[in-house]
This record gives C-alpha cells, sequence and structure tokens, in this order.
C-alpha cells in the first residue's frame, strides 16, 4: 500500500511541533486530560460542571465541548444528575496520540516509554519485513534518502532535524507494510520518538550503530531481504529501549538531566 507523502509529512510536523493551544477549547481539554493522567483528577472523582468551569476557568459551553471529547478519548462519562466521572486507564484510547503525549509530559513517563517501547519492538519488525516483500520503486528510493539523511543529520548533532526524518523513516516503513492496521501505528511511533527528544532521553549526538542500523534496515528492505530488514529494525528498536533505561537512571540520580 503506497502512503500519501503530504500525509506523512503532516503527521510529522504534528509530532515534532511542541502541543500549542489555539483556543479556549483546547486549553481546557488540555489542562483537563494532563491533571487526569497525571492522577490530580483521580479514577472514581465525580464532578460538576460547574467545578470545572471554575477550577479552569472555562465557560460552560467550553467545558461541555471539551469533555465531549475526552470522552472520545475514555477519559471521562458524563451522566445527567450525577455529574463528570473521572475513568481509569483501562478505559482510555492509549493510542490516541494526543493522550500519548500527555502521559509521557506527566510523571509515569517510564512506565509509557517502556509501554510503547515493548509495542515498537513487537511491531516494527514485522513492518519492516512486510515492506520488503511490498514498497514501491519510488518509497524505496525515498527510504534509502532518508537513511542517508539521517546520518548526515546525526553527524552534524541537529537532534530536531534527526527527529522530523526519523519519524518520517518509521512512518514510512509502517506504511509500506501494506498492512492497514499497522500503518495506523504511525502516529504513536511519532510520538514516542518525539518524547525521547523533547524530554531529555536522547544522547546529544544519535549514536553511529544506531545511524548504521537504520541504513541497513531501509538497504534490507528496498533489496526485498525481510529477515535482514526484521533482524536490524530489531536492533533498532532494542538499542532505543536501552538508551531510554540509561537515561532515565541517570535523571534520577544527583546531577542527572533535567526534564528526563
Amino acid at each position: 500500500m503506497n502512503s500519501d507523502p503530504v500525509q506523512r509529512r503532516e503527521r510529522v510536523a504534528m509530532a515534532t511541533m511542541p502541543a500549542k493551544v489555539h483556543s479556549r477549547h483546547n486549553r481546557f481539554v488540555e489542562m483537563m486530560g494532563q491533571q487526569i493522567t497525571a492522577g490530580e483528577l483521580p479514577e472514581g472523582e465525580v464532578l460538576k460542571s460547574e467545578e470545572l468551569e471554575e477550577r479552569f476557568a472555562s465557560s460552560r459551553s467550553v467545558v461541555r465541548e471539551g469533555l465531549r471529547v475526552l470522552e472520545t478519548l475514555g477519559m471521562v462519562a458524563s451522566r445527567r444528575n450525577v455529574g463528570v466521572s473521572i475513568l481509569g486507564s483501562s478505559s482510555w484510547n492509549v493510542f490516541d496520540p494526543q493522550l500519548i503525549r500527555w502521559r509521557l509530559a506527566g510523571a509515569n513517563r517510564q512506565a509509557q516509554l517502556q509501554s510503547l517501547t515493548q509495542l515498537r519492538s513487537a511491531v516494527e519488525p514485522l513492518a519492516a519485513g512486510l515492506a520488503a516483500r511490498a514498497i514501491s520503486v519510488a518509497d524505496g528510493r525515498r527510504l534509502m534518502k532518508i537513511a542517508g539523511e539521517l546520518v548526515a543529520t546525526g553527524n552534524a548533532g541537529d537532534l530536531e532535524a534527526f527527529l522530523a526524518l526519523d519519524i518520517e523513516f518509521h512512518s514510512l516503513i509502517l506504511q509500506a507494510s501494506g498492512n492497514e492496521m499497522l500503518s495506523h501505528l504511525d502516529s504513536a511511533v511519532a510520538e514516542v520518538l518525539a518524547g525521547r527528544t523533547h524530554h531529555g532521553l536522547m544522547p546529544d549526538k544519535p549514536r553511529q550503530e544506531a545511524r548504521h542500523l537504520h541504513y541497513v534496515v531501509a538497504d534490507a528492505i528496498q533489496r526485498g531481504m525481510a529477515a535482514e530488514a526484521e533482524a536490524a529494525m530489531r536492533g533498532i528498536v532494542t538499542q532505543a529501549g536501552d538508551e531510554m533505561a540509561t537515561a532515565m537512571v541517570g535523571s534520577a540520580e544527583p546531577g542527572g538531566a533535567p526534564g528526563a
């Protein structure tokens, strides 16, 4: 299945840009969503709309529209004559990019990153193998070009440019797998890649081995070598998980990196 380059660029832009509040409605959703994921609004708590209006300094219409968004994410349930109930994480739409972003910004960041890394370990090697069998000539060439650009930006230590390319690289492979369910995970993968950079969990300069593995994956996919592509992608995800774990341990010690 060929992916739309314009849509891919839009997904990259959304994931690499810090979340911005464009309206009072979005501000309410952002603030309440973050408080729920942080546990400041715990599971089982019931609030009246009037309380939410006061808590978030929002109008009745803003609260009403914002709650509709949070309901679609499985975070709240509104009942007439009862109020707004805060739901637990078992009800959340955990693949939603916005919810992932909130969880990565909260105190349970380590658990969220571990969960997402485990997801990547399960699906990305599979996607790489499938892409080796199904990728178009044009997408194969584009993948090789991105791999080369990753090497260049990594050498320069430009983490934001590296991030944008890395997201496009992994998104293209998921899309090129030809599996519509795998392709819909590209936003979740984009968020964990963005989270690594924006929360200080990346090395100052992307490791040479990781950059080389990206090239190996691209080359194997273009040549139709499924097993080789799977193995190299597994190496990428494993190394990323190890780097994040090390960074988190370092940030918990005296002198650790702030915000990690």
